[in-house]
């Protein structure tokens, strides 16, 4: 049985940071692009990151976090982390880890963890 589990969140003023994690388990985890999402209160669920499974490691960001979020991987722990850098009110969000394979249709999500950023 395929496992994201997050781990990470919680309060934060604005300016600050915060890591996220990113445990996956029951799945070769080499082998999928992981991502990571937020849903934001009241709004739809958007792309933040993600990172790919080919040795290059290409990353990818929202513009809105783009020079203040680092995504990376290591798959010797099957572990994708979100270290997310100067923090805005607007990145409070509901934060989902999902972890894509090859195939369509194979993917797997976590449950999510909250980030709140007080102003």
């Amino acid at each position: 049985q395929v496992q994201l589990v997050e781990s990470g969140g919680g309060l934060v003023q604005a300016g600050g940071s915060l890591r996220l994690s990113c445990a996956a388990s029951g799945l070769t985890f080499g082998s999928y692009t992981m991502l990571w999402h937020r849903q934001p209160p009241g709004k739809e669920r958007e792309f933040v990151a993600s990172v790919s499974r080919n040795l290059a490691e290409t990353t990818l960001y929202a513009e809105s976090v783009k020079g203040r979020f680092t995504i990376s991987r290591d798959n010797a722990k099957n572990t994708v982390y979100l270290q997310m850098n100067n923090l805005k009110p607007e990145d409070t969000a509901v934060y989902v880890c999902n972890a894509r394979g090859r195939v369509p249709n194979n993917e797997h999500w976590g449950q999510g963890i909250q980030v709140t950023v007080s102003s």
